[in-house]
């Protein structure tokens, strides 16, 4: 009797759009991947009818998967040192710099080689309908995803590492220096002028030299879209990150879409 491939699926949630992953654990072959953008950001309600379209459209999650992972990506979050954290205390963390609810399910994910404990606000009925149709799974904030993965790649040397990961209306900045976090932070921008305002910014303010720190874009961000070619403008070295995953590839999937999709790549290791 043939056995059943085993697979694992990653889905990225984003009020922007949903993203998702299958990866064949028998060979390493990432078998789908595809990215479901939306117009405008979506209500935590219409954004469950959204993931349940999505799921009812293609044939491929009827299969069954030995893992799975969710990744919430949002806002509400905030990163607290190890030593400083309690749990008692997950609201007080997140309500000066988020807006929550009385009502809001708030837990957290430690990040070992950051010594730190990432609190965040998921969305409790997405991950209800996730259970309901495929039982128990992990899930985790995009940003804790991100940032174990950047550190864990990242050069161990003396030199400041910037790194940008744009999404639709947001962008993260994350700079590392001999492997160990020295900043992270969200931005919400709506034009191009916004982003390159509040890059410019942090720059300045961390006391950081345009001529000679490298910048590494990451997400939704191409060589030939204006946000790069602002960049480019005011630092002297930007360039994409050189993301070479360790999985296979299905012929169907485009090589250009992979640093797109950084933390659902990395979501299975």
């Amino acid at each position: 009797m043939k056995t059943q491939p085993v697979k694992d699926l990653s889905i990225q949630i984003h009020l922007n759009g949903l993203s998702f992953c299958i990866l064949n654990k028998e060979n390493a072959t990432v078998e789908f991947l595809k990215h479901v953008p939306f117009e405008k950001k979506e209500t935590p309600h219409e954004l469950l009818h959204r993931l349940k379209t999505a799921i009812d459209t293609h044939s491929v999650f009827e299969q069954s998967f030995q893992n799975v992972i969710c990744i919430f990506q949002n806002d509400l979050s905030c990163l607290v040192p190890k030593t400083l954290f309690d749990e008692a205390f997950l609201a007080d963390y997140l309500k000066f710099n988020a807006k929550i609810l009385k009502t809001d399910y708030i837990t957290f994910d430690e990040i070992s080689n950051v010594n730190a404990v990432n609190v965040y606000v998921p969305l409790v009925n997405i991950n209800n309908y996730l259970f309901d149709l495929f039982g128990s799974f992990v899930f985790k904030h995009s940003s804790t995803v991100l940032l174990e993965n950047l550190i864990y790649q990242a050069q161990s040397n003396q030199d400041t590492q910037f790194y940008v990961h744009v999404n639709a209306q947001s962008f993260e900045l994350i700079i590392i220096k001999n492997k160990e976090l020295q900043f992270y932070n969200t931005f919400q921008y709506h034009t191009k002028e916004d982003f390159i305002y509040y890059l410019l910014f942090t720059i300045e303010q961390l006391d950081l030299d345009v001529e000679t720190l490298k910048l590494w874009f990451l997400g939704e961000i191409r060589r030939e879209d204006d946000l790069f070619k602002l960049t480019y403008k005011y630092v002297r070295f930007v360039d994409l990150l050189d993301f070479k995953t360790e999985f296979k590839c299905d012929d169907t999937i485009e090589q250009s879409n992979l640093l797109q999709h950084y933390m659902l790549l990395n979501s299975f290791n």
